[in-house]
């Protein structure tokens, strides 16, 4: 049969047949979960005593009998929380021992840093004048806490505390953790041996050192290996160290994200014509980030929490400052209430980014729904 004798339908490509979407599942009444079996219905039944007998004993403590205004002589007085103290401590909490006078470079830092991470949140911000933002803005909240360049009183590094230090050790470490991390994921796995030797070792070494004892050696061993007429102050130290720890745990993660990219991207991305540069940043490596968004996740909110551990050094970060607050020989140390109130903040930055991470993966996965 010729092609003029095929009928009109043997040319016309038939329309993909829609797949059906998967029925929904009839949500659960929360009672039925609770009590499904006899296991479950003794945990919910274990968790509501405990709860009953729990729960008003923390109302007593915390509303009933808690002191909001007074002095430490009502707080000595009350049997129950002592919140006045925090009232009166809250600064000295969150800003450290900063000169009180000057706290309002302080407060003007962290929002700062606040404002640029709420900026970057939506991913239609992720560009070249973000970046410049960061580091205008992570530049003018370091020449405000330090005041030497602005005109303003100069505070040293060593007066500097509480949270602005979490956030700025924080945002430095992984701003400059990151990019280590991808050099050594991808020399880990280069084919040249002395790059990928020299890889392995700088992540296996800083991998296998906890991270108190690289605090230690940036205290105390830095200074001893370097001359003596160059000196470097504490905040540095510790951000060397926090770096270190934030590039050799960030380069397992993306090594694990690029060996989940199948070889054919990288050569059909060759194929067309792009230089190995242009294959990596802008086929392979943001494939490789969006596969491990948990596991980055987990390893930015470790390093949240790890930043409490600059004490080491000499340096007063939000737990730092809160035990500080607690050795006023005037007040009677509430120590559950400053905490609380530390565990609050780290608990909102973390969950934040927890929430934020979960918003991604579901931004990331949108595309390869079915």
């Amino acid at each position: 049969m010729s092609a003029a004798t095929l009928p009109i339908e043997a040319f016309v490509q038939p329309e993909p047949v829609a797949r059906r979407p998967a029925p929904e599942r009839p949500a659960t009444p929360l009672y039925r979960g609770l009590f499904a079996s006899a296991g479950n219905a003794v945990v919910s039944v274990a968790v509501a005593l405990m709860l009953l007998l729990v729960i008003p004993r923390l109302l007593s403590w915390a509303v009933v009998h808690g002191v909001w205004q007074g002095g430490p002589a009502a707080c000595r007085a009350a049997e129950g929380a002592c919140w006045a103290f925090l009232r009166a401590k809250a600064p000295q909490i969150l800003l450290g021992i900063y000169p009180p006078d000057e706290r309002w470079r302080a407060i003007a830092a962290v929002a700062i840093i606040v404002a640029l991470a709420l900026w970057t949140l939506p991913p239609s911000h992720w560009s070249r004048r973000t970046l410049w933002l960061w580091l205008g803005g992570i530049v003018l909240a370091l020449l405000l806490m330090g005041g030497t360049l602005l005109g303003l009183q100069p505070v040293p590094t060593s007066a500097w505390g509480g949270l602005p230090i979490t956030l700025l050790l924080t945002v430095l470490s992984l701003a400059i953790g990151f990019p280590v991390a991808v050099a050594l994921a991808l020399g880990r796995r280069s084919r040249a041996p002395i790059l990928r030797w020299m890889s392995i070792a700088f992540i296996e070494v800083v991998r296998g050192l906890p991270l108190l004892s690289m605090l230690f050696i940036a205290a105390v061993m830095l200074p001893i290996m370097l001359p003596e007429s160059f000196s470097i102050d504490n905040l540095t130290r510790a951000l060397v160290a926090l770096s270190f720890y934030a590039a050799a745990y960030l380069a397992e993660v993306l090594r694990g994200g690029l060996q989940a990219i199948p070889p054919g991207q990288e050569e059909a991305a060759s194929a067309l014509g792009l230089r190995r540069w242009q294959v990596l940043r802008l086929v392979v490596l943001p494939q490789a980030i969006g596969k491990v968004v948990p596991a980055l996740t987990n390893t930015v909110v470790v390093i949240v929490k790890n930043t409490s551990l600059v004490l080491v050094v000499g340096i007063f970060d939000l737990l730092s400052s809160g035990r500080a607050a607690l050795a006023d020989p005037d007040w009677p140390a509430p120590f559950a209430e400053t905490f609380g109130l530390v565990a609050l903040v780290y608990f909102v930055i973390c969950f934040g980014i927890s929430r934020y991470s979960l918003f991604l993966e579901a931004r990331m996965n949108m595309g390869n729904a079915r």
